[in-house]
């Protein structure tokens, strides 16, 4: 039996990029870009219709995300049973991408709420005007640290992969000079 689990690998990794470089281009392209717009309430729309746009995107990043880490886990239950690292690894990844994927769901939720008011405008995406609603000026203010949370837990799930994929280096070294493989 191969212990190659090359499929399921590429799509967490694939996934993971995805998510990550989607979530840090909009909160530095998407956003400030959007911001840049003359007109108060063009600002919040233009932002709000690139994100809409980016969100099935984003979904199929993180489901193919997800797809790929069952996978993986599956296919190194073995070595998970074996190596304490490498299990405490994989459960601290599975407790901050459950963390990424409610933050990405709160930032569309919060999405949807400044896309309903993008009429009354803002100074910036996240960023309230000074007429704008209670409503609008809660969510605005919500995003503007959730649009950083999520690049920040996807980037921490970036550095605990690579961190298991070292993991695996030692193991397989080992299994190679006994002639396992």
């Amino acid at each position: 039996m191969s212990a190659r689990n090359t499929i399921v690998r590429s799509m967490h990794d694939l996934g993971l990029a995805a998510w990550f470089g989607g979530a840090l281009m909009g909160a530095v392209g998407l956003n400030g870009a959007a911001a840049l717009a003359q007109d108060p309430a063009e600002r919040l729309s233009l932002s709000s219709t690139g994100w809409a746009r980016w969100a099935p995107v984003q979904i199929a990043a993180i489901l193919t995300h997800g797809i790929g880490g069952v996978g993986l886990i599956l296919g190194n239950k073995t070595r998970l049973a074996g190596q304490p690292e490498a299990r405490r690894n994989t459960i601290v990844k599975l407790a901050v991408t459950a963390l990424a994927g409610g933050a990405s769901v709160y930032a569309g939720a919060l999405g949807a709420t400044i896309w309903a008011h993008a009429d009354e405008g803002g100074d910036g995406v996240t960023e309230p005007a000074e007429t704008a609603s209670h409503v609008l000026a809660s969510a605005q203010k919500q995003q503007r640290i959730v649009q950083w949370v999520i690049p920040a837990l996807t980037g921490i799930l970036i550095v605990l992969g690579a961190q298991q994929g070292e993991q695996q280096r030692p193991a397989a070294g080992l299994l190679r000079s006994l002639g396992i493989r």
